[in-house]
């Protein structure tokens, strides 16, 4: 299932390897996160809003909760 998938990474992740997650869409009510490292791990599902609240939070932005 999610090996069909089109897996994106952060363009700040550079070509080092390192702590990465990947990110793939695979609708429009669906995101799916996945360590970079052990692309056959688990994957984390989440709605796109709940996603834009996450990494607007990382990126320092202040989000109020859905």
């Amino acid at each position: 299932m999610t090996n069909a998938l089109t897996w994106f990474k952060s363009s700040y992740s550079g070509s080092e390897g390192g702590a990465c997650v990947e990110v793939a869409r695979p609708s429009a009510h669906t995101i799916r996160v996945r360590d970079s490292k052990n692309p056959a791990g688990p994957v984390l599902t989440v709605r796109p809003d709940s996603w834009t609240a996450f990494a607007s939070a990382v990126a320092g932005d202040r989000v109020s909760p859905p």
